[in-house]
């Protein structure tokens, strides 16, 4: 979940930076598929925060395999 947390904050980044213009011609792909994320990077950050709550208790959740 670690890993999940960390793209998601890569990901808020970039739509962050994409609906602001400056990316180039990877934010008009990126807004164009996902234009309310660029529009609200916020609502990206968010799913971070919660993959970061979330991850500890998914981590200690997992079985064990030996």
């Amino acid at each position: 979940m670690y890993y999940v947390t960390a793209v998601l904050l890569v990901l808020a980044g970039l739509f962050y930076a994409a609906g602001h213009h400056e990316i180039g011609s990877l934010g008009v792909e990126m807004c164009r598929y996902g234009s309310t994320f660029c529009e609200n990077p916020f609502y990206v950050l968010v799913g971070a925060a919660l993959a970061a709550v979330w991850a500890p208790t998914a981590r200690a959740a997992s079985p064990v395999v030996l």
